[in-house]
């Protein structure tokens, strides 16, 4: 169980961190909301937040020669439960995965019981 313990301080950690680079930068939230929600306004059910990113990476990049942008792939996922949490009512528009210490507590508590 201490290792359960130490992959849910890793998990607060790592949340912790992204919420501090996510206040620091509040347009990739905004750009994040809108894409999504024009991803939504075409009638989609599902669609890839991976692809949200990647469209907010070009735009950064590309369309404004706004120079190198850097977002870790870590965060993806918690800008999607965040726009989850924030729009319930698309709660399943996107398609998630456990995060990896999710995972391995889930595998440890199955092999203890």
């Amino acid at each position: 169980m201490e290792l359960v313990k130490q992959l849910q301080g890793d998990l607060q950690e790592r949340k912790e961190i992204w919420w501090e680079w996510h206040k620091e930068n509040p347009l990739i939230w905004s750009k994040f909301e809108e894409y999504t929600l024009e991803a939504i306004a075409t009638g989609r059910e599902h669609y890839s937040h991976w692809a949200i990113i990647n469209r907010i990476r070009w735009h950064s990049e590309i369309e404004t020669n706004g120079g190198e942008f850097k977002i870790s792939n870590d965060y993806i996922g918690f800008y999607a439960r965040l726009f989850h949490a924030r729009h319930p009512e698309h709660k399943d528009f996107f398609r998630l995965k456990q995060l990896k210490e999710e995972k391995l507590i889930d595998e440890l508590k199955t092999a203890l019981e």
